[in-house]
């Protein structure tokens, strides 16, 4: 290819004629991801020797502002692609690499990330997830909760705690963990847009092969902040569809179709979602440029983040606005109502979803803008002797 003119040439074309309709099963999406991945198109910017294309940060550029003109049914692959994979890259031994990402690449094994648990949500670090050494394999037990795509999930990166004799951040450990494995069940959770898009996650004496670290044993909280910041760069830097019914795009389609197109308030509000939009996708491009040259965005994957996050919120507002009554109330018929209303009900989950926009206000002011750290009284106490809850209860025996 000649550059990044000849590979957007190529890659439209091949859109035009592989891109599944929308609305695709996950059987049509892992075959699409493995067409992806066969046509070249499949980890742009990943080292060759991890299975990927050694490209620039511009080629998935042009590859995102291609594919937003289609519904690609990429979401499965997501978590594994922008996270577990590129962690794996860090920090994987080269027999993890050799036997994960390539079928990771190609769709073939989805991925999902395990770190959420119901008492220790923004504070990762207080999870209580055991994994206990036993000769050559960890035993573990506890749950995780709002695990995206575990349903599908063949593989996760499980973060566990490895010796509670140390503060919470030094005793942590992630694992690659078989979700077919004996002892783990999960069961869906469902939230008010009435789908199911989280899982909870129960394990119960699982066994994991020692050789499945990730990273070094009691290293895992460099191991999380480590995909934290793929995270957050992911969710920040992700493109959606021309077809999603919460952006500038569908927002002006909204204000022509219901007349409002030429009412100044109407306009000054379309002309705020589209800079913030602007915006975002520039400051997310400067952060692949960076990546792509070896620079880790560091704190500023969170800047990304909270920014995305900010963004959702101003949209739903502005649509809202736009729209008045049409976004809570719609004929039978309006199948663009049905998917305001569900971008609308989905939308606030960004503020929640890869750390809240508390947490991410709170790394911006200390390690970008070097504000003095919030007191932290648990740093440095033994995991062991931590008492959370109202009952006063050891956080672990």
């Amino acid at each position: 290819m000649s550059g990044t003119t000849g590979f957007r040439d190529e890659l439209r074309a091949w859109l035009r004629e592989h891109a599944p309709a929308p609305g695709a099963d996950l059987d049509a999406a892992k075959s699409f991801q493995a067409a992806l991945h066969d046509a070249g198109y499949a980890g742009l910017t990943w080292p060759k020797e991890a299975g990927g294309q050694g490209l620039g940060p511009e080629y998935q550029q042009v590859f995102d502002s291609e594919a937003a003109e289609y519904e690609l049914p990429t979401y499965p692959f997501l978590i594994g692609t922008g996270m577990c994979g590129p962690t794996l890259v860090d920090l994987g031994t080269d027999e993890q690499r050799a036997r994960y990402l390539p079928p990771l690449l190609r769709g073939e094994e989805i991925w999902c990330q395990l770190f959420s648990e119901p008492g220790a949500g923004s504070d990762v670090a207080g999870l209580q997830t055991r994994a206990v050494l036993a000769g050559d394999e960890w035993i573990v037990d506890g749950q995780k909760v709002w695990t995206t795509n575990a349903q599908w999930a063949a593989y996760g990166a499980l973060l566990a705690r490895t010796d509670p004799d140390r503060p919470k951040h030094a005793g942590l450990t992630m694992f690659v963990l078989d979700m077919h494995a004996p002892g783990v069940t999960v069961r869906p959770l469902r939230d008010m847009s009435g789908r199911s898009p989280f899982n909870e996650i129960f394990f119960d004496g699982v066994r994991i092969p020692a050789d499945a670290v990730i990273g070094q044993v009691n290293g895992g909280w460099h191991a999380a902040v480590t995909m934290l910041g793929h995270e957050r760069v992911t969710i920040g830097a992700r493109r959606r569809a021309k077809s999603n019914p919460l952006d500038f795009t569908a927002a002006v389609a909204t204000a022509q179709r219901l007349g409002r197109a030429g009412d100044p308030g109407v306009r000054e509000r379309l002309a705020e979602l589209y800079v913030h939009e602007r915006a975002l996708e520039l400051f997310n491009a400067r952060l692949r440029e960076e990546a792509a040259a070896g620079r880790s965005p560091g704190a500023r994957g969170s800047v990304g983040k909270l920014a995305g996050a900010m963004l959702a919120r101003l949209a739903i507002e502005t649509v809202g606005e736009i729209a008045g009554t049409g976004t809570v109330a719609w004929a039978p018929d309006d199948a663009r109502g049905d998917e305001v209303a569900l971008g609308i009900t989905s939308a606030p989950s960004a503020s929640i979803a890869g750390g809240t926009n508390e947490i991410q206000r709170g790394i911006i002011g200390e390690r970008i803008l070097g504000l003095p750290k919030e007191p932290s009284v648990d740093r440095d106490v033994p995991f062991r002797e931590l008492r959370v809850g109202t009952q006063g209860k050891a956080a672990q025996q």
